[in-house]
């Protein structure tokens, strides 16, 4: 854009080129063309600390919390249907040894939502971990790949991250089978996730900000006109609390 012509070798040339070397010899294709796809399309993790392919999966052991709460002891398996890539990244058997292991559990982070009918970032501690109901309900989950769900994941006009759970109990009864295509902060629930997100935002501020604070910067957001035309560095500056700046100047 602004007249630089840049260096066609780094693609071209032969031996060395990017075509060469990654992609032998072929030209580089690309499935879409460049646009504003990768903003339009950004996931917000809004609703639980869960690593994103388990986000729907959490959503529907909330759905069923209330069916199971009380019945606990009576489940004799859990059938937890997903993507490849979950099956792939975050399903896991066997112990747990922190926090970073059970945030990228599906099997856990569905075990938690069944039991306590929410997850929190506090759930993944040690102290919390220790629950026994957690370990048992994981021990009776069996996880298998769905190939549709697999398919519309890498699908650029769907990108669904789904996930669907059924419990099955001791007597012979079971729960329905309750399935989450797209997660809260996918771009087909924007309506139903951007208050959440924004609720999320002055949250998060409160940890610096007084409600007066949080409100001038909200409005800013809301604002599309005056965010854009705001400079960088103030735009920054609305971020860090003057006190500490005047902190590290004094030093």
């Amino acid at each position: 854009m602004q007249g630089e012509k840049g260096y066609p070798s780094a693609l071209t040339a032969k031996k060395w080129g990017f075509y060469a070397v990654t992609w032998h010899d072929q030209m580089l294709h690309l499935p879409q063309p460049f646009s504003s796809y990768v903003m339009e399309n950004i996931l917000f993790k809004i609703s639980y600390p869960a690593e994103f392919h388990a986000q729907t999966a959490v959503e529907c052991a909330l759905e069923l919390h209330p069916k199971v709460k009380d019945r606990l002891n009576e489940i004799e398996k859990i059938i937890l249907t997903t993507q490849e890539p979950a099956t792939r990244i975050i399903s896991k058997t066997g112990p747990l040894h922190n926090p970073a292991d059970r945030d990228h559990c599906l099997q856990y982070m569905v075990a938690a939502g069944l039991i306590f009918g929410n997850l929190k970032a506090e759930y993944y501690e040690d102290t919390f971990a220790k629950d026994p109901r957690i370990d048992n309900l994981r021990g009776k989950m069996h996880v298998q790949e769905n190939p549709r769900f697999s398919k519309e994941y890498l699908d650029p006009e769907k990108r669904s991250i789904a996930n669907a759970i059924q419990i099955y109990f001791t007597d012979g009864s079971h729960t329905e089978k309750v399935q989450v295509e797209y997660p809260i902060g996918h771009n087909r629930r924007r309506e139903e996730g951007t208050p959440l997100l924004l609720k999320k935002f002055e949250n998060n501020l409160a940890a610096l900000f007084d409600a007066e604070e949080i409100a001038v910067r909200k409005n800013l957001f809301l604002n599309q006109d005056q965010l854009e035309d705001m400079p960088v560095n103030e735009f920054m500056d609305m971020f860090v609390r003057v006190s500490l700046l005047e902190k590290i100047e004094a030093l």
